[in-house]
């Protein structure tokens, strides 16, 4: 079939929106990943949620059309990671891809080695980025001044390790390797992780693989592959596609009458009846009830459900007529679903 990069290839776009929990393969960039799934699904709009290098595989939500709005939710989503440390080298860019710029012999590998490990990289870390990283520095990515061998300073950045788990493991590509799994909080870099758990050994590290298992939720059993999403038809990769509000779908849900969700869809705050919206939260998911559509997010602040994110009416409209066995109102009756919210 065309590929997205086939001269001439044009293709009508079109409004999609939800959320595709992706499997990136190996060798793609996030980005390269998301063009490509894009052109299948023909959407107009789309973003993904968190970079993966190339080197990694594993889940990657992409968001499309109303969805993009939530996106920042993921991207400041704890994480979980599977990786293969290769003990004894260090490279350029600290995972396969670089060069070995150093190469140090490797002590046994005890569990109580390990144990000490886990112990000292769990919690609050400091950790200094690499320098193959799309991080900017003077507008420039540091990535940039890394490939013309400049190395330029980089401030710390707190993150924290919930959980770690090493384990010894056979790898033919290096004398001794570790098997790494890490939950971890957004701005998490594994290959410094791994990198900074080999100098403590004192061996040199970098990692050998990686793999995304788990984000906000979302688990690589969940997720579609790039070659299974090619050989669907159109319809069977729209039915892949969770909805926008599945991004916010651990918070709490408020339900408005026509009334006011046409008023809440016009940026307009609402005060409730004591209680009427539940206690103070930092995020909830509201609706419409008739018909039953996602508007967007808002928080509750002292009595009063002030909006964040909204979807315009265009966008509700949309997901309300790719609903299965959604059947819309006559437009002569006053009370269509496509104007019911519009004020």
């Amino acid at each position: 079939m065309p590929t997205p990069s086939s001269p001439r290839q044009k293709i009508q776009r079109r409004p999609v929106h939800g959320v595709l929990l992706l499997d990136k393969p190996l060798g793609l960039s996030s980005n390269q990943a998301l063009q490509k799934a894009k052109w299948l699904l023909r959407a107009s709009k789309a973003g993904h949620t968190g970079t993966l290098d190339p080197l990694a595989t594993g889940v990657l939500p992409l968001c499309f059309g109303a969805a993009t709005k939530f996106s920042q939710i993921q991207l400041d989503a704890d994480k979980t990671y599977e990786a293969v440390l290769l003990l004894g080298q260090k490279t350029s860019t600290g995972d396969a891809e670089g060069d070995v710029i150093e190469t140090r012999p490797v002590p046994e590998i005890t569990p109580e080695l390990l144990a000490m490990m886990t112990q000292r990289f769990t919690g609050p870390l400091a950790q200094v980025p690499p320098m193959y990283s799309a991080l900017k520095k003077d507008g420039k990515a540091l990535y940039e001044y890394a490939r013309k061998g400049e190395d330029v300073e980089r401030d710390a950045r707190h993150i924290t390790i919930y959980q770690l788990n090493l384990a010894l493991a056979q790898d033919e590509r290096a004398p001794a390797a570790i098997k790494m799994i890490v939950t971890c909080s957004k701005g998490t870099y594994i290959r410094t992780l791994g990198e900074d758990i080999g100098e403590a050994i004192g061996c040199g590290a970098h990692l050998g693989s990686l793999r995304r298992l788990e984000t906000g939720g979302f688990e690589a059993g969940q997720c579609v592959t790039l070659a299974a999403l090619e050989a669907m038809s159109e319809p069977e990769r729209e039915a892949c596609l969770l909805p926008p509000q599945a991004l916010v779908a651990g918070y709490p849900s408020i339900s408005l009458d026509a009334d006011n969700a046409g008023r809440f869809l016009s940026g307009l705050r609402r005060r409730g009846e004591p209680g009427q919206w539940g206690a103070d939260a930092p995020l909830v998911q509201v609706y419409g009830s008739n018909p039953r559509a996602f508007l967007g997010s808002a928080h509750v602040t002292a009595g009063e459900l002030i909006p964040q994110r909204l979807l315009s009416p265009i966008e509700v409209q949309d997901i309300l007529q790719a609903t299965p066995g959604f059947t819309p109102a006559p437009s002569g009756d006053g009370v269509s679903p496509f104007n019911v919210f519009q004020h």
